[in-house]
């Protein structure tokens, strides 16, 4: 019983702090000049995102492209620059992060 408890919490930490190594990556790749988690800044926030492409099988493909090249209307006139600083494999991890934030 012990063990199962232990390993629960591990796995729960584990779950946490990849949330926070996510939201670090958001900062360290500058996404929090736009953006945040809950309010609208330049950008629209992150929760907006997800729940805008909620249930979209193609969202996270779609939302790659617009981190690594940018892109515009979506969202009104706001230009979402590209970010060449930001890897693929990067890219594909925020916005799974992202398309998370409920």
């Amino acid at each position: 019983m012990k063990r199962s408890v232990l390993l629960g919490f591990a796995v729960l930490a584990l779950a946490s702090n990849a949330a926070l190594a996510n939201a670090d990556l958001a900062k360290a790749k500058n996404c929090l000049a736009c953006h945040t988690v809950a309010n609208k800044v330049i950008g629209p926030s992150f929760k907006d995102v997800a729940a805008k492409y909620a249930g979209q099988k193609d969202a996270e493909d779609k939302l790659v492209k617009k981190v690594v090249k940018g892109g515009s209307g979506v969202w009104g006139t706001a230009v979402m620059p590209a970010n060449p600083q930001v890897s693929e494999a990067e890219a594909h991890t925020l916005v799974k992060w992202i398309l998370s934030q409920k």
